[in-house]
Order: C-alpha cells, then structure tokens, then sequence
C-alpha cells in the first residue's frame, strides 16, 4: 500500500469501518458550513468528561483512533472526520481547505452533541487545530489539551524532518535530496525511499498494527496537498507559514504533549514547546513513532486518560 506523506497522518490507513457493527457506538452526522461531518461514539453514558479525537491530515481520517475505543471507558469518547474526507461529505467547494474551518467544526460537533465541557486531543495536524482553537475561541468548558506529535510550526517540522532524514543511510538520503530539488515527487525511486523514512518514524512497529477500523474509506490526498504540499519534507500549501510558537503561553488551560521516542514530531521540540506554555507536561512513549496511539495503543490511552483524570480532580 503507497503511505502518503507522514506528516499530518495521511499515511495512516485513511479509512473508518460503517459504525453499527459495534452496539456500543452511536454515530451520525452534524450539519457544519459547506455540509456534513460524520461522528462515533463509544460509551456514551459513561461519566466522565468527554474527550473528542481530532485526527490528522489534512485529508486524513479518525480510524485509527478506533484502537483506543475499548482501551478509554470512563468517558464518552468522540471521534469525527473532518469535512472533505472519510465518511464526511465531500463538498466540489475547496475554498473551505484553511484552518478557521476546522477549528469551527469542533463548536458544531460540540453544540450538536451538548459536549459543555470536554477534553481535546489533537493528532498532529488535528494538534494544530485543537491549538488553534485553545487561542481563538471563547472554549467555556475546555477542561484540557492534549497535543499528539502536533503540528505548531511548519519552520519547526521541517528542521525535525531534515534532522530525521540525516538519519537515513546516505543513498537514501541522496535520492531525497535529488528528487525534492527536482520537484519529481511521484517518482518510484523518491517515493520508495520515503516509505524508509516513514517504517522508522511515522509507524516505528513494523508491520503497522492492523486497525479494524480503517477498511474501505479513503482519505484527500487532494487536501493534504493544498494545505501541506508535495511531500513530507516540503511544505507548499497553505500552512507554509504557520507557527503559533511566539502565541503558545496565551494557552491558559492544562495542556499534554505526547510523542513517541522516534516520532517524527520529536520529542525535544515537545519539551520545547511545554516551555513555552504556563500549565505543560510532556509524556513520550518507548518504541513508538509519530503515530503513536497505533505503534503503543494500550500506554497511549493509559497516558492521557492518567492526564484527564488529574484535570478533573482538581
């Protein structure tokens, strides 16, 4: 299977199975600007303070989140597609692809399903949406943030990427470099040895843990293009400039960032970034990449929800 670029998650399996094979789940669909976003719910008595998944991407899906499902039962778990991908309507209209829209969602889908206060994990791109919407909201009842290998600075990632590809043997690294300055981004020599990069730092468990989840709905490659670029390690769209690190102390809720030991978001530029804020931990996971909650599902779940619970009780 050709993994897209790792960055926002795209190379995840890109799917969500039909929702009503399981009798814990309740989905739909919620109205938002430009159409619908399709949701599921697990555990929707529990007691807890909801947590809602916002998935990577741009053009990614929330399957993966699935392997957290049973693993958080104290709560009502949340996850959605963003509009444009998965099992969300995919509107012909693309001049919604900017991040006001997304962070936009998240008020629909909380209105939607009265979420008055919830807890927020961002995936990578989704990081950088639940950010976005700690800084630009009203968010009355966000009890917590929690950041997953996220997205903060374009500047940022691509200094992580350019370290992480130094790390690959020379003649990977040469092919690369040649075919980046060449912009031959579709090249079978290019593209194979991305795919080297991505078995060390987007999943570091090889073979990737089969997510039941993820089967038969694709995500927008369309979209990842637009809003990132052509590669993982070239950044052309519309984020190219985006950085919240000189905002990042304004967000005044308790935050988590979590990464793997290899993820691609590296764990020195977490700390970095919990530097920067007034109320930060960090929490980095053994033996996992980038896509941490499929490489250690059971530490991940076990980390954040150790996280949430903390908020609540105090």
């Amino acid at each position: 299977m050709r993994l897209f670029p790792g960055l926002f998650l795209l190379a995840l399996l890109a799917a969500c199975a039909t929702p009503d094979t399981n009798p814990d789940a309740v989905s739909g669909y919620i109205a938002v600007d430009g159409g619908r976003i399709f949701y599921e719910m697990h555990h929707a008595d529990a007691p807890g303070t909801p947590v809602v998944m916002i998935h990577g991407g741009p053009g990614s899906t929330s399957c993966y989140f699935g392997l957290l499902d049973e693993l958080i039962t104290d709560r009502p778990v949340i996850r959605y597609d963003q509009l444009g991908t998965g099992l969300s309507d995919r509107p012909s209209d693309t001049s919604y692809w900017e991040l006001p829209h997304f962070v936009g969602e998240i008020d629909a889908l909380r209105a939607a399903l009265s979420l008055d206060e919830v807890h927020l994990v961002g995936s990578s791109w989704g990081g950088t949406v639940a950010a976005e919407y700690a800084l630009t909201t009203d968010k009355p009842g966000l009890r917590s943030v929690i950041l997953a290998g996220p997205l903060l600075s374009t500047e940022r990632w691509i200094a992580d990427a350019d370290t992480l590809v130094g790390q690959l043997p020379q003649y990977l690294q040469d092919v690369i470099r040649k075919h980046e300055a060449a912009g031959t981004f579709d090249d079978p020599e290019y593209l194979a040895a991305t795919d080297s990069f991505y078995a060390r730092f987007l999943y570091h468990q090889q073979p990737p843990a089969e997510v039941p989840e993820c089967e038969g709905v694709n995500g927008n490659s369309d979209m990842y293009r637009a809003m990132w670029g052509p590669s993982e390690f070239t950044a052309t769209g519309t984020l190219l400039d985006y950085d919240r690190t000189d905002r990042l102390d304004e967000i005044d809720h308790p935050v988590l960032l979590i990464a793997g030991e290899f993820d691609e978001a590296r764990p020195a530029t977490m700390y970095a970034f919990a530097d920067l804020m007034p109320d930060a931990e960090v929490v980095i996971l053994e033996g996992a990449g980038h896509v941490s909650m499929v490489d250690k599902p059971a530490e991940f779940a076990a980390s954040i929800q150790a996280f949430m619970t903390s908020i609540e009780s105090r």
